[in-house]
């Protein structure tokens, strides 16, 4: 999965809380967006929950500290008989970005997705997150989907 040894992807523990917190505040920031502090809570209870249809989360982690997150989760499709994966967040602490931490959990949650029967994994991303559109345009295909949204 990964050219690094010292890099370790696994699933999120409740020992993470904190510094989940830390890595989905700087991802929240950079989209310019914020959520309520009780938010925080109920994801995170979420994410450790065992409701098969909520989010997943895994954690990378690199010489024993968290530095990634991703989270996901598996719905139905309307086109397809079997489930499709959604991973909605990604994130890599800009200290440790170019050292294949999103390559690597972007391929764990396609190994998660295979587990589950899953065989389709989609995303989505802003037009100005173009660092990351590097490794999205080697490890995926863009659609020509163009997103809209309720006001």
């Amino acid at each position: 999965m990964t050219q690094n040894p010292a890099l370790i992807v696994r699933t999120l523990l409740a020992s993470d809380r904190a510094r989940w917190a830390e890595m989905w505040t700087g991802y929240l920031e950079f989209y310019e967006t914020s959520v309520e502090a009780r938010i925080y809570d109920i994801y995170f209870d979420r994410l450790l929950g065992d409701d098969p249809r909520d989010f997943n989360c895994l954690v990378a982690e690199l010489d024993g500290r968290l530095v990634g997150l991703t989270h996901y989760l598996f719905h139905r499709h309307g086109w397809k008989i079997e489930d499709t994966c959604y991973l909605q967040d990604l994130y890599a602490d800009p200290g440790v970005r170019g050292k294949g931490i999103g390559r690597a959990l972007i391929e764990a949650v396609y190994a998660a997705a295979d587990k589950a029967g899953a065989p389709s994994v989609y995303w989505l991303t802003q037009d100005f997150n173009h660092t990351a559109r590097l490794l999205y345009d080697r490890i995926g295909t863009q659609t020509p989907f163009i997103k809209y949204a309720r006001g």
